[in-house]
């Protein structure tokens, strides 16, 4: 059998050093007995091996302190090292059945016949010791080692048989420790590609240790961050935004770390992939954000930003495919099924629709070994109907934005209005300094009106609704560009306004006026919290991917009720209105009972500096995609409920304060857990539709979920479970 000592861990050559210096210290001893038989006792002789063999068991047992027992005790497997180490132990046994034979020898040869110990004590069996003989060993044979629950790992059985039969396709598999056995197959999956959970007796990586030791330390200045975001052109808008934040920014970092701890968290590496700001996009975002154009996606951008630097997390930004290439230059072109052995390059990855196509094509097969650490920025988010490859297939969706078999929960929405999606959101801007804050009160409210839409096109067809607003009050605009065509010559037109000059008319305007498009943006928050009412358009029919060109080819099948959904449900009156622009009459309504009531502006906590802090740093320390299910929030927190046929888990979560929770699906998706809610399943099957898990309760037949990555958001003929835990309503603070 090859062996070579020179690619063991240092301390496992430890260990076979003093295996080594032992068999040494056996052939000098025989040789002294040889040399002193006439001079020396059987008893001195015998004292001399014990002695001996406490040392080497004293030093054995000093070079691997920390190492828990069991068949692969190291940080890589090494299983041909234990084979090793099992053929010198033999001999070591050997050779001490042979000298102790030789003592008794002497003993009964009268050097020592004064003895009473007369009898043979025979070798020490390594039988006795390991499982598994010396010859078996050799052979190919393996110890068995018991494997813990797979509970939360869904995938780690699936993973161990394909491993059973493909670990061998590549030689990156040995190079990790894998040789064929299940235990090799298990340390790998749950160490390495975190598909398994670790086997509770393993000793711990080193690198890990040391990982751990890396805290993460709030931030509560800005230098280096500007320092590094002044070398982008791109960021320049971002970089003011962040500038004129500062100081609520460090005073919502030093709240949040008063009310929570925020020590002890580790210190993660993470890239920050723009893909919308690249030359390759073609998009122009960051040359047209001075000049009118969308800022949206900048607005999230800078704000996820600034959470995690003052979070305290190491963060490295990309906005070009030669930076891509840069940061991950240890992986690019890495053709292996296994990841590249060394120091983690990346922990997390912020990334938006557009990065992720270049994030792929320049890791090229690699790229699969980072998928767990993605995190994508995703304005209306992606159902997963349509993030399910083979799903999406079979229902005939056509989108160049799905098929990314992530989990659902891995897409960042600007807005809750998915439980499949995770909320990122972003903060509501508060524009004005501290001296402005001092006056800011003394500015009385004008009977004015401030129309939501800052591009001509936008008020076509509109003249009639507004008419009725102008009946009652001055109204306002900023619209940029030279063509006007569509507004009306009453509207006093102010252009483009800087942030505090928007602040300001806000502060003295009774009501933001929705015209119906842009959908779902960041300014009715901003107004809303300026003391505005909005007036917000409602839907009828919705407006979906089915009957509206904006959202055709996008990876959601949601409907749009209004403009703006979020402020519709989770605010409502009086700080939202949601009125139908072809009903003049309730128009009208709306407008009356604005004027006669004051409205105090209002910010919810989620849209604050401080509740998006709180908010990543929660994702960043519970979201895990890479060991398996994580169980957060607590199971403890769980609420079935049953949904009449015809709704959906949404619509019955709303309806009950609740939010729809994907990581409590795992907990409802079998007949054991339903039976602890009275909910008995005489007959079951499985099947691959967003619609299930669903109960019949006439026949008692239950259908079970079989695709992974796919949530319940659907409606059915049946009655379906309900996945939902008590959130409280996102219009209090908490």
């Amino acid at each position: 059998m090859a062996f070579s000592p020179w690619k063991l861990s240092s301390q496992k050559l430890g260990f076979f050093l003093v295996t080594f210096g032992f068999i040494w210290g056996m052939m000098l001893l025989h040789f002294t007995i040889q040399q002193q038989t006439q001079h020396e006792s059987s008893t001195v002789l015998r004292e001399q091996i014990l002695d001996l063999s406490k040392r080497y068991i004293k030093a054995l047992a000093e070079e691997n302190k920390n190492v828990v027992d069991g068949p692969y005790v190291g940080t890589v497997t090494a299983y041909d090292l234990k084979k090793t180490l099992a053929v010198l132990l033999d001999n070591i046994l050997q050779r001490i059945g042979k000298l102790e034979s030789k003592v008794e020898n002497l003993v009964l040869n009268g050097t020592g016949a004064n003895s009473t110990n007369n009898t043979t004590t025979p070798a020490p069996s390594l039988g006795a010791v390991e499982k598994l003989n010396v010859a078996d060993l050799i052979n190919g044979a393996q110890e068995q080692c018991e494997l813990p629950p797979m509970d939360g790992f869904p995938h780690c059985e699936g993973k161990i048989k394909w491993m059973k039969d493909m670990w061998r396709s590549d030689p990156c598999y040995a190079s990790y420790g894998v040789d064929g056995s299940t235990c090799s197959f298990f340390i790998y999956l749950s160490e390495v590609e975190n598909w398994c959970p670790r086997l509770p007796w393993r000793a711990k990586n080193p690198n890990e240790e040391t990982d751990q030791k890396t805290v993460a330390e709030i931030r509560i200045n800005f230098d280096n961050l500007y320092k590094m975001m002044s070398r982008h052109e791109e960021f320049r808008w971002m970089m003011l935004r962040i500038r004129r934040m500062a100081d609520t920014w460090i005073e919502a970092i030093k709240s949040l770390a008063e009310k929570q701890n925020l020590e002890k968290r580790k210190r993660k590496k993470i890239l920050v992939h723009l893909g919308l700001l690249t030359k390759e996009s073609g998009f122009k975002i960051a040359e047209n954000a001075f000049s009118g154009g969308p800022l949206g996606e900048l607005v999230q951008w800078s704000d996820l930003i600034t959470s995690l630097y003052l979070l305290g997390h190491d963060i490295r930004i990309s906005a070009s495919l030669a930076e891509l290439k840069e940061i991950m230059k240890k992986v690019v072109g890495n053709r292996s099924g296994c990841p590249t052995l060394g120091d983690k390059v990346v922990e997390l990855i912020y990334i938006d629709i557009v990065g992720l196509t270049q994030f792929k094509k320049t890791l090229g097969p690699s790229w699969v070994h980072y998928q767990c650490m993605l995190r994508v920025l995703d304005s209306f988010g992606t159902e997963p109907e349509f993030n399910h490859a083979h799903y999406a297939q079979a229902k005939g969706h056509k989108t160049p934005w799905g098929k990314w078999n992530l989990n659902p929960q891995q897409f960042y929405t600007m807005f809750p209005h998915t439980p499949d999606n995770s909320f990122l959101g972003f903060v509501v801007e508060q524009h004005l300094n501290s001296s402005d804050i001092k006056h800011i009160n003394d500015i009385k409210r004008q009977n004015q009106s401030l129309v939501y839409g800052k591009v001509d096109n936008f008020w076509k067809d509109k003249k009639a609704y507004l008419d009725i607003i102008h009946t009652y009050m001055e109204v306002h605009g900023t619209v940029h560009g030279t063509s006007t065509i569509y507004i009306p010559g009453y509207v006093k037109n102010h252009g483009i306004l800087s942030g505090r000059d928007l602040q300001f008319l806000l502060r003295e305007t009774k009501l933001f006026v929705g015209l119906g498009f842009p959908y779902e943006g960041p300014a009715p928050l901003e107004a809303i919290a300026n003391g505005c009412a909005f007036l917000n358009l409602r839907f009828n029919p919705p407006k979906s991917s089915k009957n509206t060109e904006f959202f055709k080819g996008k990876p959601t099948l949601r409907e749009l009720t209004s403009q703006h959904p979020y402020a519709e449900v989770y605010i409502g009156k009086p700080h939202v209105w949601t009125v139908d622009i072809n009903d003049l009459s309730e128009v009208e309504n709306a407008v009356k009972s604005i004027l006669n009531q004051k409205i105090d502006p209002y910010l919810p906590y989620e849209f604050t500096c401080e509740g998006m802090l709180q908010r990543m740093n929660a994702f960043i320390e519970k979201q895990d995609f890479c060991h398996g299910q994580v169980m957060w929030p607590p199971l403890s927190a769980l609420q079935v409920k049953m949904a009449e046929p015809g709704k959906s888990c949404k619509q019955v979560c709303q309806e009950s304060q609740l939010i729809c929770e994907p990581s409590f699906f795992q907990h409802l998706n079998k007949d054991k857990a339903l039976l602890k809610h009275n909910i008995e399943c005489l007959t079951m099957e499985s099947a691959n539709d967003i619609l299930v898990p669903s109960f019949d309760g006439r026949r008692k037949h239950c259908v079970f979920q079989g695709l992974p990555n796919i949530c319940v958001e659907g409606t059915s003929e049946q009655k379906v479970l309900d996945k939902s835990y008590f959130k409280g309503r996102r219009n209090q603070r908490h």
